[in-house]
């Protein structure tokens, strides 16, 4: 999960894509990076539609809500703010003037504030691109119930990284609606093996509808900017 650009490749682009992932526990049945290569799998196909810069992505950051589970690596809010900040800073000073966080995982509410806070920064995917991208492609798991290794998450690995699935994933359904205590608790009382959502619900066709709401969906983000992108 590296780009292959060189300094000359990207000396005129304007604006970069930053993939934001996790280290963290998907089930028995998708990779712990799961949400980093979701959010590069994003980014790479909006670099590829609309010429922006991709970025190597950040594979640590805020799960500690998955603590309970062998293999989560979390850091702590403040860290990941310093990180972003220290990135956007640093691409500034070599003339990129805006910088997308492409977010693969939901547990990073700090971006929100980071965005906030920044004069040259946005989000992406919103919870409206999102909507777009999830009708586009019928996922039939509501977005709340939807919420861990389930139908949407393992519909862009079957179509972009099957490879990286392990079987069992049509068997692996599991329902916790009332949630309203897992900031406090983390996600351990609400599921034993790790996954919130309908995952047998998934499929490739779904995971390659969802890339491209999310890649049409992208454009309204460099009319924000100006139109900058290069493709």
């Amino acid at each position: 999960m590296f780009p292959s650009d060189t300094t000359v490749d990207v000396r005129d682009q304007r604006v970069a894509v930053l993939p934001v992932g996790s280290t963290e526990q998907h089930g028995p049945h998708l990779p712990l990076a799961t949400d980093s290569v979701i959010a590069w799998t994003i980014a790479s196909e909006i670099s590829q539609a609309h010429g922006v810069r991709l970025l190597p992505p950040i594979q640590f950051s805020c799960s500690q809500e998955h603590a309970d589970w062998p293999g989560t690596v979390s850091i702590s809010a403040r860290t990941l703010i310093s990180v972003i900040n220290d990135i956007a800073d640093s691409l500034r000073r070599n003339g990129v003037e805006h910088l997308v966080l492409v977010n693969g995982h939901g547990g990073n509410y700090v971006l929100s504030n980071i965005v906030q806070e920044g004069e040259t920064l946005a989000l992406f995917p919103g919870r409206d691109d999102w909507a777009f991208a999830r009708e586009k492609a019928g996922i039939e798991t509501s977005a709340y119930s939807d919420m861990h290794a389930g139908e949407l998450e393992t519909s862009i690995l079957l179509h972009a990284h099957p490879d990286l699935i392990r079987p069992g994933y049509e068997t692996s359904d599991h329902l916790a609606e009332d949630r309203r205590h897992m900031l406090t608790l983390g996600l351990a009382p609400y599921t034993d093996s790790g996954v919130i959502g309908r995952p047998s619900l998934a499929s490739a066709r779904k995971g390659e509808l969802l890339l491209a709401g999310l890649t049409e969906s992208f454009s309204h983000y460099l009319d924000l900017f100006g139109g900058l992108g290069t493709a």
